[in-house]
Protein backbone atom coordinates (compact mmCIF):
# COMPACT_ATOMS: atom_id res chain seq x y z
CA UNK A 1 0.00 0.00 0.00
CA UNK A 2 2.39 2.61 0.85
CA UNK A 3 4.59 1.63 -1.93
CA UNK A 4 1.86 2.16 -4.56
CA UNK A 5 1.05 5.66 -2.72
CA UNK A 6 5.12 6.47 -3.06
CA UNK A 7 4.87 5.78 -6.36
CA UNK A 8 1.42 7.36 -7.25
CA UNK A 9 3.18 10.55 -5.62
CA UNK A 10 5.98 10.68 -7.49
CA UNK A 11 3.77 10.07 -10.61
CA UNK A 12 2.54 13.47 -9.81
CA UNK A 13 5.42 15.61 -10.43
CA UNK A 14 5.40 15.21 -14.11
CA UNK A 15 1.42 15.70 -14.18
CA UNK A 16 2.75 19.11 -11.99
CA UNK A 17 5.69 19.62 -14.29
CA UNK A 18 3.45 20.35 -17.49
CA UNK A 19 0.31 21.81 -15.98
CA UNK A 20 2.51 24.77 -14.49
CA UNK A 21 3.72 25.26 -17.49
CA UNK A 22 0.61 25.25 -19.30
CA UNK A 23 -0.61 27.63 -16.70
CA UNK A 24 2.26 30.10 -16.69
CA UNK A 25 2.08 30.49 -20.18
CA UNK A 26 -1.38 30.28 -20.83
CA UNK A 27 -2.46 33.13 -18.09
CA UNK A 28 -0.14 35.54 -19.57
CA UNK A 29 -2.10 35.18 -22.92
CA UNK A 30 -5.51 36.76 -21.57
CA UNK A 31 -6.45 39.65 -23.74
CA UNK A 32 -5.35 42.92 -21.87
CA UNK A 33 -2.23 44.30 -20.52
CA UNK A 34 -1.61 44.49 -16.98
CA UNK A 35 0.97 47.83 -17.26
CA UNK A 36 -2.35 49.66 -19.31
CA UNK A 37 -3.80 49.09 -16.05
CA UNK A 38 -2.04 50.40 -13.53
CA UNK A 39 -1.09 53.07 -16.06
CA UNK A 40 -4.59 53.51 -15.93
CA UNK A 41 -5.48 53.66 -12.18
CA UNK A 42 -2.70 55.40 -10.94
CA UNK A 43 -3.45 58.42 -13.89
CA UNK A 44 0.54 58.07 -14.83
CA UNK A 45 1.22 59.23 -18.57
CA UNK A 46 1.36 56.04 -20.42
CA UNK A 47 4.62 57.12 -21.82
CA UNK A 48 7.47 55.07 -23.02
CA UNK A 49 9.77 56.06 -19.63
CA UNK A 50 7.35 55.40 -16.87
CA UNK A 51 6.42 51.78 -18.99
CA UNK A 52 9.79 50.76 -19.00
CA UNK A 53 10.33 51.35 -15.45
CA UNK A 54 7.18 49.53 -14.86
CA UNK A 55 7.79 46.91 -16.55
CA UNK A 56 11.30 46.23 -15.20
CA UNK A 57 9.57 46.59 -11.32
CA UNK A 58 7.29 44.24 -11.59
CA UNK A 59 10.26 41.95 -13.31
CA UNK A 60 7.90 41.39 -16.53
CA UNK A 61 10.81 43.12 -18.59
CA UNK A 62 12.67 39.60 -19.34
CA UNK A 63 11.76 36.62 -21.39
CA UNK A 64 8.97 34.26 -20.50
CA UNK A 65 11.08 31.41 -20.06
CA UNK A 66 13.51 33.07 -17.20
CA UNK A 67 10.68 34.07 -15.74
CA UNK A 68 8.83 30.39 -15.65
CA UNK A 69 12.33 28.87 -14.24
CA UNK A 70 12.16 31.70 -11.70
CA UNK A 71 9.25 31.03 -10.44
CA UNK A 72 9.61 26.95 -10.57
CA UNK A 73 12.87 27.76 -8.75
CA UNK A 74 10.91 29.50 -6.05
CA UNK A 75 8.15 27.38 -5.63
CA UNK A 76 10.01 24.59 -5.08
CA UNK A 77 13.32 25.39 -3.02
CA UNK A 78 11.48 28.18 -0.97
CA UNK A 79 7.73 27.50 -1.45
CA UNK A 80 7.08 30.68 -2.88
CA UNK A 81 4.72 31.64 -5.31
CA UNK A 82 5.12 34.91 -6.00
CA UNK A 83 4.02 38.49 -4.90
CA UNK A 84 0.63 39.96 -6.05
CA UNK A 85 1.53 42.25 -8.75
CA UNK A 86 -1.14 44.64 -7.49
CA UNK A 87 -1.06 44.57 -3.66
CA UNK A 88 2.62 43.22 -2.91
CA UNK A 89 1.03 40.63 -0.64
CA UNK A 90 3.09 36.85 -1.25
CA UNK A 91 0.65 35.05 -3.10
CA UNK A 92 0.53 32.15 -0.40
CA UNK A 93 -0.76 33.90 2.45
CA UNK A 94 -3.45 35.19 0.10
CA UNK A 95 -4.23 31.51 -1.02
CA UNK A 96 -3.79 30.20 2.85
CA UNK A 97 -6.07 32.63 3.83
CA UNK A 98 -8.81 31.79 0.76
CA UNK A 99 -8.06 27.99 0.55
CA UNK A 100 -10.23 27.00 4.00
CA UNK A 101 -13.18 28.94 2.96
CA UNK A 102 -13.41 27.11 -0.50
CA UNK A 103 -12.59 24.07 0.82
CA UNK A 104 -15.36 24.39 3.27
CA UNK A 105 -17.95 25.04 0.43
CA UNK A 106 -16.89 22.12 -1.51
CA UNK A 107 -17.06 19.62 1.32
CA UNK A 108 -20.20 20.84 2.25
CA UNK A 109 -21.81 20.34 -1.27
CA UNK A 110 -20.41 16.99 -1.40
CA UNK A 111 -21.64 15.94 1.29
CA UNK A 112 -25.33 17.76 0.76
CA UNK A 113 -24.89 16.06 -3.10
CA UNK A 114 -24.40 12.67 -1.53
CA UNK A 115 -27.27 13.18 1.09
CA UNK A 116 -29.57 13.69 -1.87
CA UNK A 117 -28.28 11.55 -4.35
CA UNK A 118 -27.44 8.00 -2.45
CA UNK A 119 -30.99 7.63 -0.66
CA UNK A 120 -32.73 8.87 -3.63
CA UNK A 121 -30.92 6.25 -5.90
CA UNK A 122 -30.86 3.12 -3.69
CA UNK A 123 -34.88 3.62 -3.31
CA UNK A 124 -35.54 4.40 -7.11
CA UNK A 125 -33.36 0.97 -8.04
CA UNK A 126 -35.38 -1.13 -5.79
CA UNK A 127 -38.76 0.24 -6.57
CA UNK A 128 -37.71 0.36 -10.19
CA UNK A 129 -40.73 1.56 -12.65
CA UNK A 130 -42.69 2.30 -9.62
CA UNK A 131 -43.98 6.20 -8.21
CA UNK A 132 -41.09 7.35 -6.73
CA UNK A 133 -38.66 5.70 -8.87
CA UNK A 134 -40.78 8.09 -11.50
CA UNK A 135 -40.55 11.16 -9.32
CA UNK A 136 -36.57 10.32 -8.55
CA UNK A 137 -35.70 10.48 -12.27
CA UNK A 138 -37.56 13.12 -13.29
CA UNK A 139 -35.81 15.22 -9.99
CA UNK A 140 -32.41 14.27 -11.52
CA UNK A 141 -33.03 15.22 -14.77
CA UNK A 142 -34.36 18.48 -13.34
CA UNK A 143 -31.39 19.44 -11.81
CA UNK A 144 -29.29 18.65 -14.50
CA UNK A 145 -31.35 20.69 -16.10
CA UNK A 146 -30.98 24.13 -14.07
CA UNK A 147 -27.51 25.66 -14.08
CA UNK A 148 -26.06 26.34 -10.72
CA UNK A 149 -25.22 30.11 -11.63
CA UNK A 150 -29.30 30.31 -12.72
CA UNK A 151 -29.99 28.60 -9.81
CA UNK A 152 -27.73 30.71 -7.35
CA UNK A 153 -29.08 33.96 -8.90
CA UNK A 154 -32.91 32.84 -8.09
CA UNK A 155 -32.09 32.04 -5.10
CA UNK A 156 -30.66 35.27 -4.55
CA UNK A 157 -33.32 37.68 -6.29
CA UNK A 158 -36.63 35.93 -5.54
CA UNK A 159 -36.67 34.86 -1.92
CA UNK A 160 -35.59 38.84 -1.41
CA UNK A 161 -38.93 39.67 -3.43
CA UNK A 162 -41.69 37.56 -2.09
CA UNK A 163 -40.41 37.11 1.63
CA UNK A 164 -37.88 39.92 2.36
CA UNK A 165 -35.02 37.41 3.23
CA UNK A 166 -31.46 36.85 1.37
CA UNK A 167 -28.56 35.03 2.58
CA UNK A 168 -26.44 36.80 4.54
CA UNK A 169 -23.50 38.61 2.30
CA UNK A 170 -21.24 39.76 5.28
CA UNK A 171 -18.94 36.40 5.56
CA UNK A 172 -18.44 35.02 8.94
CA UNK A 173 -15.63 32.97 9.72
CA UNK A 174 -16.08 29.45 10.90
CA UNK A 175 -13.44 30.27 13.82
CA UNK A 176 -15.78 33.80 14.81
CA UNK A 177 -19.24 31.56 14.65
CA UNK A 178 -19.13 28.20 13.55
CA UNK A 179 -22.99 27.69 13.89
CA UNK A 180 -23.62 31.12 12.04
CA UNK A 181 -20.89 30.34 9.40
CA UNK A 182 -22.63 26.98 8.28
CA UNK A 183 -25.75 28.64 8.04
CA UNK A 184 -24.50 30.77 5.77
CA UNK A 185 -22.48 28.42 3.67
CA UNK A 186 -25.67 25.73 3.50
CA UNK A 187 -27.45 27.82 0.72
CA UNK A 188 -24.58 27.68 -1.29
CA UNK A 189 -23.64 24.29 -0.99
CA UNK A 190 -27.08 22.95 -1.70
CA UNK A 191 -27.17 25.42 -5.02
CA UNK A 192 -23.51 23.82 -5.76
CA UNK A 193 -23.83 20.46 -4.83
CA UNK A 194 -27.09 20.19 -6.94
CA UNK A 195 -25.60 19.33 -9.88
CA UNK A 196 -23.85 16.53 -8.49
CA UNK A 197 -26.50 15.20 -6.96
CA UNK A 198 -28.49 14.82 -10.09
CA UNK A 199 -25.55 12.83 -11.95
CA UNK A 200 -24.61 10.62 -8.43
CA UNK A 201 -28.26 10.08 -8.47
CA UNK A 202 -28.62 8.97 -11.95
CA UNK A 203 -25.16 6.37 -11.66
CA UNK A 204 -26.29 4.97 -8.31
CA UNK A 205 -29.11 3.99 -9.91
CA UNK A 206 -28.14 2.23 -12.67
CA UNK A 207 -25.52 0.42 -10.65
CA UNK A 208 -27.97 -0.69 -8.15
CA UNK A 209 -29.86 -2.39 -10.79
CA UNK A 210 -27.32 -3.90 -12.27
CA UNK A 211 -25.74 -5.32 -9.09
CA UNK A 212 -29.16 -6.35 -7.91
CA UNK A 213 -29.81 -8.61 -11.20
CA UNK A 214 -25.98 -10.39 -9.99
CA UNK A 215 -26.47 -14.19 -8.75
CA UNK A 216 -24.82 -13.57 -5.31
CA UNK A 217 -27.64 -11.54 -5.00
CA UNK A 218 -30.14 -13.84 -6.26
CA UNK A 219 -29.03 -16.33 -3.50
CA UNK A 220 -28.72 -13.74 -0.66
CA UNK A 221 -32.65 -13.46 -1.33
CA UNK A 222 -33.44 -17.15 -1.62
CA UNK A 223 -31.43 -17.47 1.72
CA UNK A 224 -34.44 -15.62 3.33
CA UNK A 225 -32.18 -12.01 4.09
CA UNK A 226 -34.24 -9.50 4.96
CA UNK A 227 -34.58 -6.38 2.29
CA UNK A 228 -32.19 -3.90 3.87
CA UNK A 229 -29.75 -6.60 4.89
CA UNK A 230 -29.40 -7.06 0.75
CA UNK A 231 -29.43 -3.52 0.01
CA UNK A 232 -27.30 -2.22 2.35
CA UNK A 233 -24.42 -4.86 3.22
CA UNK A 234 -24.14 -6.90 -0.51
CA UNK A 235 -25.55 -4.92 -2.84
CA UNK A 236 -24.94 -0.79 -2.36
CA UNK A 237 -20.91 -1.54 -1.64
CA UNK A 238 -20.45 -3.32 -5.03
CA UNK A 239 -22.51 -0.70 -6.55
CA UNK A 240 -20.67 2.16 -5.32
CA UNK A 241 -17.46 1.84 -6.82
CA UNK A 242 -18.43 3.34 -10.12
CA UNK A 243 -20.32 6.06 -7.83
CA UNK A 244 -16.76 7.07 -6.33
CA UNK A 245 -14.93 7.12 -9.64
CA UNK A 246 -18.03 9.34 -10.69
CA UNK A 247 -17.61 11.54 -7.81
CA UNK A 248 -13.56 11.31 -8.60
CA UNK A 249 -14.21 12.94 -11.88
CA UNK A 250 -16.58 15.51 -10.73
CA UNK A 251 -13.91 16.98 -8.51
CA UNK A 252 -12.87 19.67 -10.69
CA UNK A 253 -15.80 20.62 -11.47
CA UNK A 254 -17.08 20.93 -8.56
CA UNK A 255 -13.80 23.09 -7.51
CA UNK A 256 -14.98 25.28 -10.57
CA UNK A 257 -18.02 26.01 -10.06
CA UNK A 258 -17.26 27.43 -6.60
CA UNK A 259 -15.94 30.38 -8.51
CA UNK A 260 -19.40 31.42 -9.80
CA UNK A 261 -21.26 30.76 -6.31
CA UNK A 262 -18.68 32.50 -4.41
CA UNK A 263 -19.60 35.80 -6.80
CA UNK A 264 -22.77 34.94 -6.49
CA UNK A 265 -23.16 34.78 -2.50
CA UNK A 266 -19.94 37.02 -2.09
CA UNK A 267 -18.03 34.18 -0.46
CA UNK A 268 -14.89 34.96 0.03
CA UNK A 269 -12.90 32.03 -1.08
CA UNK A 270 -10.11 31.01 -3.95
CA UNK A 271 -13.12 31.56 -6.61
CA UNK A 272 -13.47 35.23 -5.68
CA UNK A 273 -10.39 36.14 -5.55
CA UNK A 274 -9.57 34.49 -8.94
CA UNK A 275 -12.00 36.57 -10.44
CA UNK A 276 -10.38 39.39 -9.16
CA UNK A 277 -6.92 38.25 -10.23
CA UNK A 278 -8.56 37.63 -13.41
CA UNK A 279 -9.53 41.52 -14.20
CA UNK A 280 -6.49 42.55 -12.93
CA UNK A 281 -4.49 40.66 -14.59
CA UNK A 282 -2.33 39.42 -11.29
CA UNK A 283 -0.57 36.24 -13.29
CA UNK A 284 1.14 35.43 -9.95
CA UNK A 285 -2.39 35.01 -7.80
CA UNK A 286 -4.17 33.28 -11.17
CA UNK A 287 -0.91 31.12 -11.39
CA UNK A 288 -1.15 30.30 -7.99
CA UNK A 289 -5.00 29.50 -7.70
CA UNK A 290 -4.51 27.14 -10.85
CA UNK A 291 -2.00 25.05 -9.53
CA UNK A 292 -3.31 24.41 -6.39
CA UNK A 293 -6.70 23.54 -7.95
CA UNK A 294 -4.84 21.24 -9.83
CA UNK A 295 -3.06 19.34 -6.99
CA UNK A 296 -6.17 19.15 -4.96
CA UNK A 297 -8.21 17.56 -7.91
CA UNK A 298 -4.79 15.23 -8.49
CA UNK A 299 -5.05 14.28 -4.47
CA UNK A 300 -9.07 13.73 -4.71
CA UNK A 301 -8.70 11.21 -7.42
CA UNK A 302 -5.55 9.50 -5.59
CA UNK A 303 -8.11 9.11 -2.55
CA UNK A 304 -10.51 7.86 -4.78
CA UNK A 305 -8.09 4.71 -5.96
CA UNK A 306 -7.28 4.41 -2.64
CA UNK A 307 -11.22 3.93 -1.15
CA UNK A 308 -11.44 1.31 -3.68
CA UNK A 309 -9.67 -0.96 -1.70
CA UNK A 310 -11.98 0.21 1.09
CA UNK A 311 -15.25 -1.17 -0.57
CA UNK A 312 -13.91 -4.08 -2.69
CA UNK A 313 -11.46 -6.33 -0.69
CA UNK A 314 -10.55 -7.84 -4.20
CA UNK A 315 -8.98 -4.63 -5.44
CA UNK A 316 -5.06 -4.59 -3.78
CA UNK A 317 -3.01 -1.59 -4.33
CA UNK A 318 0.56 -2.77 -4.34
Amino acid sequence: MYAYILRRLLALLPTLFVASLIVFITVRLIPGDVIDLMLSQNDVSADKLSRDQLTAALGLDRPMHEQYLQWVGAMLFHGDLGRSLWQGTPVTELLFARLPITFELGAMALVVALIIALPIGVYSAIRQDGVGDFFARSFAILLLAVPSFWLGTMVMVFPSIWWGWSPEVSFVKFSDDPLRNLGQMLVPAIVLGAALAAVTMRMTRTMMLEVLRQDYIRTAWAKGLGERLVVMRHALRNALIPVVTLIGLQAPLLIGGAVIIEQIFVIPGMGLLLLDAVTQRDYPIIAGVFLVVGVAVMLINLVVDLSYGLLDPRVRHR
